[in-house]
C-alpha cells in the first residue's frame, strides 16, 4: 500500500504541520472535518484523494478545511486525545484495506468494550439506515446491545432480515430478537429463521429449508444492502453459542483442534480467515458466508481482549467494509497484525 504521508505538498517543499483541537462537539460534521483535515495536513492527501475516501465532493473539502482553519482547529503538531482515535482509524484503515474505521473511546483500559461499540455503532447506524433498505443482521450481545443508541424514525420499505436461527429455550433474553426490534425501530418489516440455530442432522436442515417455507427468507438474503455482523471467540465460554448452549466443551475442543479461533453466523474460521473443516457446519441454520461477501456494505462491529484473533481472521474471511470496534481491540488488532507481517517476512528471507 502507498504511503501517502510521504507525498510533499504541491504549495510548498516542506510537509505541512497541524494540529486537531478537540474542544469541538464530536459530532458527525465535526468528526468528518477534523478527518478531512488529518488526511490533508498530515498524510499529505490532496483534496479529491479526501473527497473520494469521505464520499463527498471536492467542494465539501475545501469548506470543511477553511471551516477547520476558521475555528482554530489547525495549529502546531497533532495533539489530543480525539486526534489519537482519528490517527489510529486511519492506521486500521490501511492496514487491512478498509473504507471506513470507527472507534470508540474507552475510560481504563480493562473496562468492558461493549457499551462503548455498541454506542458508536447505534450512531453510526442512525446516519446510513434509509428508505428502501434491506439489512440483514446477525445476533450477539454487543448487536443486542446497540438497540438503545438507535435513534428510532420511520422508513419507507425498511426491511431487516436475521441471517441465523435462533434458541429453542426460554431464556433470560433472546440475542435472535435484535432482527425484528432492529425492525421496529425504523418501523419496518422483520424476517426471522423461525428454526435453531443448530439443527439436529444435515437432513433436517434441508427439510426445513426446502419444504417448511425457510427458503424464501434465505432468498431474501441474496439481495441485501447492508449487513451487520459481529464475531465470537471460542476459546473462551463467554462466547454466545457457548453460553446458549449450541457449543459444548467437545464442540470447542475438535474446533480448536481444526485451527477455529472463531465464528460469523456460527461459521468457524482460523487466524488467516478460512473456514475449518468440521461436521458442524452442516448443522448450522444460516446465511453462508459467500452470500455475505458478496454484500455491497458489511459492517462488523465487536471488540474484547479474547476476540483479536476472531477479528483478524474475519478481516480476511468477509473483508468488512465498515470496522467499528474500541480502542485497546484496535491497537491489539494492528500488534497481532504486525507480528503476523513480521513472521511472513522471517519465513521468506528463510527460504
Amino acid at each position: 500500500m502507498t504511503d501517502r504521508r510521504k507525498r510533499p505538498n504541491s504549495a510548498a517543499g516542506s510537509p505541512k504541520k497541524a494540529a486537531l483541537d478537540v474542544g469541538q462537539p464530536d459530532t458527525k460534521i465535526s468528526r468528518m472535518r477534523m478527518r478531512a483535515a488529518w488526511m490533508y495536513y498530515i498524510e499529505q492527501m490532496t483534496q479529491n484523494e479526501i473527497a473520494e475516501v469521505l464520499g463527498v465532493g471536492r467542494v465539501t473539502i475545501v469548506r470543511m478545511l477553511a471551516e477547520a482553519r476558521a475555528r482554530n482547529e489547525v495549529k502546531i503538531g497533532i495533539q489530543g486525545y480525539l486526534s489519537d482515535l482519528i490517527a489510529l482509524e486511519r492506521e486500521v484503515e490501511q492496514q487491512f484495506g478498509l473504507e471506513k474505521v470507527i472507534i470508540a473511546p474507552l475510560s481504563q483500559a480493562e473496562s468492558d468494550p461493549i457499551p462503548a461499540i455498541s454506542a458508536a455503532t447505534g450512531a453510526y447506524l442512525s446516519d446510513v439506515v434509509s428508505n428502501g433498505m434491506r439489512v440483514g443482521v446477525g445476533w450477539g450481545r454487543t448487536l443486542l446491545s446497540t438497540l438503545s443508541f438507535i435513534e428510532a424514525r420511520a422508513l419507507e420499505d425498511f426491511t431487516v432480515i436475521s441471517l441465523l436461527g435462533g434458541i429453542s429455550q426460554p431464556r433470560r433474553f433472546n440475542p435472535a430478537e435484535f432482527a425484528w426490534q432492529f425492525a421496529q425501530l425504523f418501523q419496518g418489516e422483520g424476517y426471522l429463521i423461525p428454526a435453531p440455530a443448530m439443527v439436529d442432522s444435515i437432513e433436517t436442515r434441508t427439510a426445513l429449508i426446502e419444504r417448511c417455507g425457510l427458503k424464501s427468507v434465505f432468498e431474501m438474503a441474496e439481495d441485501l444492502d447492508m449487513v451487520l455482523l459481529s464475531v465470537g471467540a471460542i476459546e473462551t465460554a463467554s462466547s454466545t453459542p457457548y453460553r446458549i448452549g449450541f457449543l459444548n466443551e467437545g464442540h470447542q475442543a475438535s474446533l480448536a483442534e481444526r485451527g477455529a479461533v472463531g465464528d460469523l453466523l456460527f461459521h468457524f474460521y482460523d487466524r488467516q480467515g478460512n473456514l475449518v473443516d468440521h461436521p458442524v457446519h452442516d448443522l448450522v441454520m444460516s446465511v453462508g458466508i459467500d452470500t455475505i461477501q458478496r454484500v455491497p456494505v458489511r459492517v462488523l462491529t465487536s471488540g474484547g481482549r479474547e476476540k483479536i484473533n476472531a477479528l483478524h481472521g474475519a478481516m480476511k474471511l468477509i473483508r468488512p467494509t465498515v470496522f467499528i470496534t474500541d480502542e485497546e481491540s484496535a491497537r491489539q488488532l494492528l500488534a497481532l497484525a504486525d507480528g503476523e507481517t513480521a513472521r511472513t517476512e522471517i519465513s521468506v528471507r528463510k527460504s
